[in-house]
C-alpha cells in the first residue's frame, strides 16, 4: 500500500514539474525553471514548518536545546534524506533486498521495522549491510499502513520467529520511528522478552509526541503525549525490560519532541545533536553500532 502510494506522489510530481516546465518554458524561462523546482522541493518547505514547531515546543526539556544554526543544519540534511527514501527506495525499490535466510549464517540475526508512512525498503542500507556479514535478517512490511499498532504484534512475531530458526539465537530487533513502539507492543502482549538479545530503536516517540496532534488516525492518537494507549503500554512493562533497548535520539528531530521523548527510563539511551528524523535512521555512528552488537 504505501509502495503504491509513494509511487503515485513521486511520478505526480514529476508529471506537474514537467507540464509546468513545458507550459511556461518558450515565454517564460525564469518562471519555469522556479516553478519546476518549487514543485519538486515542496517537501523542503513542509520540514521547514516542522523545525519551526520544533523549535517553539522545545520547552524546558532534558536535551540540550538546539541552536538556530543545528536547526538549519539539521534541516539541509533531512532535506537530501528523505528523497531517497520515500521517493526512491520506498516506492520503487523496497523489494531490492530480500529478506536473507542463509543455511550457515554468521552472528546474530536481525529483524528490522520501519516507522510510519514508510516500507521495508526504509532499511536497504542496512540489509546491504547485513548481507555483507551473512547475517540472516527479516525486514517487515507494517500494513495497513494506518491501522492500531497492536495489530502489528502477529508480523513481528513471524519475523523473530524465522531469524531465531535460522540462527538458533535470539535476534536484535531494530526499529525506526514508530516501529519502536510495534516492537514495545509486541514484547507487552506476547511477553517474549527471553526471545529477544537486544531491541535498538532510532528516533521512536516512546514517551509520545507533540507532532501527532496534528493526526486524526488512530495509530496517531496513539502516539500522542501522555496518550492512554501509550499509558496502558507503559503499565503492562516492567521496568527491568528496559534494560533491553538502546534508543538513539536527537534534539533536533523535526517528528519526534519534545527530545527526550525517543528515550526510555532504565534504557541505554544515545544522544545524537544535530540530526534530523529520517537522517537518524542513517547516521554513521548509529549504524555502526546498532551493526555490532552481539
Amino acid at each position: 500500500m504505501v509502495a503504491r502510494l509513494q509511487q503515485g506522489i513521486t511520478l505526480g510530481l514529476l508529471i506537474a514539474a514537467a507540464a509546468w516546465w513545458c507550459f511556461f518554458w518558450p515565454r517564460y524561462p525564469v518562471a519555469a525553471f522556479i516553478g519546476a523546482l518549487a514543485i519538486l522541493l515542496g517537501f523542503a518547505v513542509i520540514l521547514a514548518v516542522e523545525f519551526v514547531l520544533l523549535a517553539l515546543v522545545g520547552g524546558t526539556d532534558a536535551a540540550p536545546r538546539a541552536s538556530a544554526a543545528q536547526l538549519l543544519r539539521a534541516w539541509r540534511g533531512e532535506v537530501c534524506a528523505m528523497p531517497s527514501a520515500f521517493f526512491w527506495r520506498q516506492p520503487f525499490r523496497s523489494h531490492a533486498e530480500p529478506d536473507f535466510l542463509p543455511p550457515k549464517p554468521s552472528g546474530r540475526g536481525v529483524v528490522l521495522v520501519h516507522g510510519l508512512f514508510c516500507n521495508r525498503g526504509f532499511w536497504n542500507p542496512w540489509m546491504r549491510q547485513l548481507r555483507a556479514q551473512n547475517r540472516a535478517f527479516v525486514a517487515v512490511n507494517l500494513e495497513p499502513a494506518w491501522g492500531n499498532l497492536d495489530a502489528h504484534t502477529e508480523t513481528v512475531e513471524r519475523a523473530v520467529r524465522q531469524v531465531s530458526a535460522a540462527t538458533g539465537q535470539a535476534p536484535i530487533l531494530i526499529a525506526h520511528s514508530m516501529g519502536g513502539l510495534v516492537v514495545r507492543a509486541w514484547l507487552a502482549a506476547t511477553r517474549s522478552h527471553g526471545r529477544v538479545h537486544r531491541v535498538v530503536t532510532v528516533g521512536s516517540p516512546h514517551g509520545g509526541t507533540w507532532m501527532a496532534r496534528l493526526s486524526r488516525t488512530v495509530h496517531g492518537r496513539q502516539m500522542g503525549l501522555h496518550s492512554a494507549w501509550l499509558g496502558q503500554l507503559q503499565a503492562s512493562e516492567s521496568a527491568e525490560g528496559y534494560g533491553q533497548f538502546l534508543c538513539w535520539y536527537s534534539n533536533a528531530d523535526n517528528m519526534v519532541f519534545p527530545p527526550s521523548t525517543g528515550s526510555l527510563p532504565g534504557a541505554d539511551n544515545r544522544f545524537v545533536p544535530t540530526t534530523a528524523h529520517i537522517a537518524l535512521g542513517f547516521h554513521s555512528q548509529v549504524m555502526q553500532v546498532s551493526l555490532a552488537l552481539a
